[in-house]
């Protein structure tokens, strides 16, 4: 056999170069399926789940399901060509993400993107059957590189949440390439080897972990300038266009692997910044290991028959190892699992570096192809093209002059409303008809490949046009924030203690300047009320006990105000805990409004309790459908 000695579908020796159609096809329905899965995680925790009401064993075997369906095609393809189970596949990829982008969220929109998932599935599997393994490496690189660069690009807000006629006609267009692909993408001889097929799993589950931009994110408090988030952005697409160039010129891949584990690992302990980058280009790096130089029936002995059905049962092999390792890393923030959820994402790490060096050993000797120079050009223009897209300048601060203020308090769900819609723009664009001077926001995600690698904050602070103060909780991307303009004099965050509960919580502590006055604010998310409210009454106290000016005999404490969702209703003896501290709870006068949940409330979870020193003037608990709990609005007076 000397197939190798060319590729298929070579580019004719006069004219325009013929499209690489397999390539075309394997990027776009990638991106697809990467589409569809940004939707199926939080549509699954959101809507089947409803935040915590589903046990997780019934969301695993819920999630299970559609990861198990495709395997029906592997005696379907025994009874039909390989080609029409990639064909069915594609079509009903196709359809589930048009479907997408017309649903109005609800169970509509979790159906969808379940069948999407197995759909996409199946055109994989069909892939893996027909489809020319050179083209694969770079094919299923470039799909991660195609879609984490637009998600990227569009500010990690996706087109599938997005309404109005220019996202449709970017979904559709998008959807057309891909179809068109499939068509002109015949059978071809030598299907890549199966283990780099299982690779794809553990590959998608990194990307959509540190891909996305999350990957740049320190964990820290402030808010970067506009120029710095930009670079950043570049930086992490430029990656990715490194990493496309790797899958398809390297001959090293075998060694990538120990750089792909080292950097993951840096990533759990915080090491961000270009840790990132460097897991990107080594992930696409580890691809290339599986560049063959043979036809895979041939590397293994196998006849090609048997060989092309053992690549179908890998790819979706590896799509259970990425079901199985995203279900443990995030239920490990509410299921104590007896070891730490960062050694799941080492270990994917560690199997996709032992694929790559079992595979590139054998092929170390294998001619190294070269990128055409335009591609260099290309991946700089899209490295800019997307940094410049994304950069926002940072709001200045904005004093105010009198002794009142407003301030919200919102568990925002991550974003995500009662009908299971991303409502990011809709928390934005309310809470700026409310002309608040200080916003603080619960559940704030910021990257969680669960919830759809959006940066919540980063989304909302750009609608409000305010700075913002991140304050991590659980892990470095999920927690608390405050969004203000108001001169901030001093700001912080104490990890409170867990008190057997697995997930973290802190408390976000800040100073502003209100006119002539100071005050204090505690923001947080009691996890565990009983253990964590004595904690919280410290802060406020240490808050309130303002340094002595020079020259005064005496000073007066600092007003102070504790925020957020407790997880305690004003019964509940905790209460009492940070009544003592000196808060009272000014909606009691006011009408004590229930917060939660949001779509028949019963009980009052959300507060914005008050020292001496403060006076509501107003206060208002809206009906809004953004969140499965409802905000707290006041209207504050110093002094």
């Amino acid at each position: 056999m000397t197939e190798t000695a060319r590729e298929p579908h070579a580019p004719p020796r006069r004219g325009l170069p013929a499209p690489p159609w397999p390539l075309v096809m394997l990027v776009t329905g990638v991106a697809l399926l990467f589409d569809v899965v940004r939707v199926f995680l939080p549509s699954l925790i959101t809507l089947f789940g409803r935040a915590g009401e589903t046990s997780p064993e019934r969301m695993g075997l819920y999630a299970a399901l559609w990861f198990v369906l495709p395997f029906a095609a592997i005696p379907a393809a025994r009874l039909v060509p390989p080609r029409i189970v990639l064909v069915a596949g594609a079509a009903a990829l196709t359809a589930a993400r048009l479907c997408l982008q017309a649903s109005d969220g609800g169970t509509p929109q979790l159906l969808i993107a379940s069948a999407g998932v197995t759909a996409g599935l199946v055109f994989l599997h069909g892939c893996a059957r027909t489809t020319r393994g050179a083209w694969v490496p770079v094919g299923l690189v470039g799909g991660l590189a195609g879609a984490s660069i637009l998600h990227l690009a569009l500010d990690r807000m996706d087109l599938v949440w997005r309404d109005g006629p220019l996202p449709w006609l970017a979904v559709t267009a998008l959807c057309a390439a891909f179809l068109w692909s499939v068509r002109l993408s015949p059978p071809s001889p030598g299907p890549a080897p199966a283990a780099v097929w299982f690779a794809f799993g553990p590959m998608l589950l990194l990307a959509g972990m540190y891909g996305g931009g999350s990957g740049m994110l320190p964990q820290e408090a402030g808010q970067h300038s506009g120029a710095y988030t930009a670079l950043m952005v570049a930086l992490q697409a430029g990656a990715w266009c490194a990493a496309v160039v790797c899958a398809w010129t390297s001959s090293w891949g075998w060694a990538a692997g120990p750089f792909l584990v080292a950097a993951v690992a840096a990533l759990e302990a915080g090491v961000t910044g270009l840790t990132a980058i460097v897991a990107t280009i080594a992930l696409g790096a580890c691809a290339a290991a599986g560049r063959d130089t043979a036809t895979a029936w041939q590397d293994t002995g196998a006849g090609p028959e048997t060989a092309a059905r053992r690549e179908g049962v890998a790819v979706l092999g590896g799509m259970l190892v990425f079901l199985v390792a995203a279900f443990l890393y995030y239920a490990a923030f509410d299921t104590d699992l007896g070891f730490p959820n960062a050694v799941v994402p080492v270990a994917v790490a560690a199997l996709v570096a032992v694929v790559a060096f079992r595979r590139g050993r054998r092929h170390r000797s294998a001619p190294v192809r070269r990128a055409p120079r335009r591609w260099g050009s290309a991946a700089l223009s899209i490295a800019l093209l997307t940094g410049l897209v994304t950069w926002q300048r940072l709001p200045a601060e904005r004093p105010i002059a009198g002794n009142e203020f407003t301030l919200v308090a919102y568990n925002i769900r991550m974003g995500f409303g009662l009908g299971g819609r991303l409502d990011l723009d809709r928390i934005a664009a309310w809470a700026a008809a409310r002309r608040p001077d200080v916003v603080l926001l619960s559940e704030v995600d910021r990257g969680w490949l669960l919830n759809g690698g959006h940066d919540d904050l980063a989304r909302i602070a750009r609608g409000l046009g305010m700075r913002y103060h991140f304050a991590p909780a659980a892990d470095r991307l999920w927690g608390d924030a405050l969004l203000t303009n108001l001169p901030v004099a001093e700001i912080g965050s104490t990890r409170l203690n867990r008190h057997g509960y697995p997930t973290g919580a802190q408390a976000q502590s800040i100073v502003l300047e209100v006119g002539d006055h100071e005050v204090g604010i505690v923001n947080t998310h009691l996890q565990e009320p009983r253990g964590q409210a004595p904690e919280v009454a410290a802060i406020a106290r240490r808050l309130a006990a303002a340094a002595l000016p020079p020259g005064v005999g005496v000073a007066e404490p600092r007003p102070v105000i504790v925020a957020g969702d407790l997880n305690t209703t004003p019964s509940d003896p905790q209460m009492r805990v940070l009544e003592a501290a000196g808060l009272t709870d000014p909606l009691r006068a006011l009408g004590d409004p229930p917060t939660s949940p949001a779509d028949a409330p019963v009980r009052r979870i959300d507060h914005v309790l008050i020292s001496k020193g403060l006076t509501a003037v107003a206060a208002d608990v809206p009906r809004v459908p953004f969140s499965d709990h409802l905000p707290v609005v006041v209207r504050l007076r110093v002094g």
